[in-house]
């Protein structure tokens, strides 16, 4: 897949083009259906399929203080919509003048100039332009206008009859109901960053943990323990007991982080980026009177994990 940063830098390779639109701040279901929907009219028309998204939130620019937290990370996302098979993915800079584009402008530069777009495919909720004027039918109309057709993407829904949206996945990340998370993901959901040193007292009591950096990406999921797996780098997978948390039992005020303990020694992971996947929520974060109890409780933690991951520990 092509990543652009700018028209400039994509230029024509994609032209002609069936379009879709979005912050796709999840890629979940319903956004893989969209892209995918736009790369089936692509095939079928002999287009360029090109994915057009944002470097962050609008909402970043005008009210920073109300921005959704980010549930993949900007980087992973655009991972994650090349898995898709789409041909390009126009990320672009969400700046002031963007912003202040007329929906009219938007149609003109962006996707008629730019892109030369003769389809474009939106869900039912699209809004564009400045304060958000256009939606989809003011783009109907520009694209009457400028030659192009438009396609409304119905709301998808999962196996409950749940609307799914980025609103959704973030509620159940928040409650650590990452099973339920995964299912309206279409996948497990994950953090990315780099390990780092910490306080090193899981490995007094005999269960060492990899410590993720505090700017990971990707959305920290409630307080507790977690099923998962960390994988490194080169593409190993390791079973892991994952504490997110600010672990009560230890005294000393601390930050919420994330720790995962790999039932197999992973080596030295200090430097390196790592992704760790939340595969099910164990049990909530306990404040043990003593470290006798915590250590028998980690303990009873991994033989439960081993169990609902099917490894041997």
């Amino acid at each position: 897949m092509i990543v652009a940063r700018s028209l400039d830098e994509l230029g024509d390779r994609m032209r002609p083009s069936a379009v879709t639109i979005g912050k796709f701040n999840a890629i979940h279901r319903g956004h893989v259906e969209m892209i995918g929907r736009a790369r089936q009219i692509a095939e079928e028309r002999g287009l360029h399929s090109v994915v057009v998204t944002f470097d962050r939130h609008p909402a970043s620019l005008f009210a920073p203080e109300s921005v959704p937290v980010d549930i993949t990370g900007a980087n992973r996302r655009v991972e994650l919509i090349g898995q898709t098979g789409v041909e390009a993915c126009l990320v672009l800079p969400f700046t002031d003048e963007l912003a202040k584009l007329s929906p009219a402008d938007f149609v003109s530069h962006m996707l008629v100039e730019g892109l030369g777009a003769k389809c474009v495919i939106v869900g039912k909720d699209f809004r564009f332009g400045h304060r958000a004027e256009g939606d989809v039918d003011t783009l109907r109309e520009l694209g009457t206008l400028h030659g192009f057709d438009v396609v409304m993407v119905d709301d998808v829904t999962d196996e409950s009859g749940d609307r799914i949206a980025s609103s959704l996945v973030r509620r159940f990340i928040i409650g650590g109901d990452v099973a339920s998370a995964a299912r309206v993901l279409g996948r497990t959901h994950a953090m990315r960053g780099e390990i780092v040193h910490g306080e090193a007292k899981g490995r007094e009591f005999g269960y060492p943990t990899a410590n993720l950096s505090r700017d990971a990406t990707g959305m920290m999921p409630g307080d507790g323990v977690y099923a998962g797996w960390l994988i490194t780098e080169d593409g190993n997978r390791y079973p892991s007991a994952i504490s997110v948390g600010n672990n009560p039992t230890i005294e000393g005020e601390r930050d919420r982080v994330v720790e995962a303990h790999c039932f197999v020694p992973p080596g030295d992971l200090y430097g390196q980026i790592v992704v760790i996947e939340f595969v099910d929520y164990i049990r909530g974060m306990l404040k043990f009177d003593e470290l006798d109890d915590l250590i028998w409780q980690m303990g009873k933690d991994v033989e439960t994990i081993s169990v609902r991951l099917g490894v041997s520990v």
